[in-house]
C-alpha cells in the first residue's frame, strides 16, 4: 500500500521542513510514504475563494488516480484516537487498498467536487492550526501508527 500526503504549497518554514523529514526518513520503506506539493494557484489574489477553490480542485484532481482511496484532513471530519488511526490504517493494509491519498486543502477548504471524490473526512483536532503545521503532525502520526502496530514502545497510552 502507498499513502501520499497532498497539499497545497510548499513548507517554507526550516523548521517545520525538517521536523516533517526527520519523521518521514523514520519511516520504513514499506510504507511508501510520500509527500505531493500542489503549487500555490496563480493570481490567487485577484480570485474569490470559491474560484480558488475550483482551482486547487484541479490540481488535486490531477494528483489524484482514479482508484485512490481519498482522505480529506477536513475540520468537520471524524476524529480518531492515534490507536483507532493505526487500526484503519492497518484494515488497508490488510484490504490491499492500493493508495491512500490524505489531502490538505487551501486556506478556504475544498471544492464541492473535492468533497464528492472523497472517501471520508478525517479531522485531526478541532482546532485550527497551519497547513505546515498540519503536515508536521500528520506526518508524525503516520510514524506513531507504524510504531504502534510494530507494538514499539513510542505511543504511550
Amino acid at each position: 500500500m502507498r499513502i501520499n500526503l497532498i497539499c497545497i504549497g510548499k513548507t517554507d518554514d526550516r523548521e517545520i521542513a525538517g521536523l516533517i523529514s526527520y519523521y518521514q526518513n523514520r519511516l520504513p520503506k514499506h510504507w511508501n510514504f510520500s509527500i505531493t506539493e500542489i503549487p500555490d494557484v496563480k493570481n490567487a489574489k485577484n480570485l474569490s475563494p470559491e474560484l480558488i477553490k475550483k482551482e486547487e480542485a484541479k490540481l488535486f484532481s490531477q494528483s489524484l488516480e482514479s482508484a485512490d482511496y481519498v482522505v480529506l484532513l477536513d475540520e468537520k471530519g471524524k476524529q480518531f484516537t492515534s490507536r483507532e488511526f493505526a487500526a484503519k490504517i492497518e484494515n488497508w493494509m490488510n484490504a490491499s487498498t492500493k493508495r491512500v491519498s490524505f489531502l490538505i486543502g487551501g486556506a478556504y477548504g475544498f471544492a464541492d467536487e473535492i468533497y464528492e471524490r472523497a472517501n471520508e473526512k478525517m479531522s485531526l483536532s478541532k482546532m485550527t492550526f497551519t497547513h505546515q503545521m498540519i503536515r508536521l503532525f500528520f506526518v508524525e502520526q503516520i510514524y506513531r501508527a507504524d510504531q504502534i502496530l510494530q507494538g514499539k514502545p513510542y505511543h504511550n497510552d
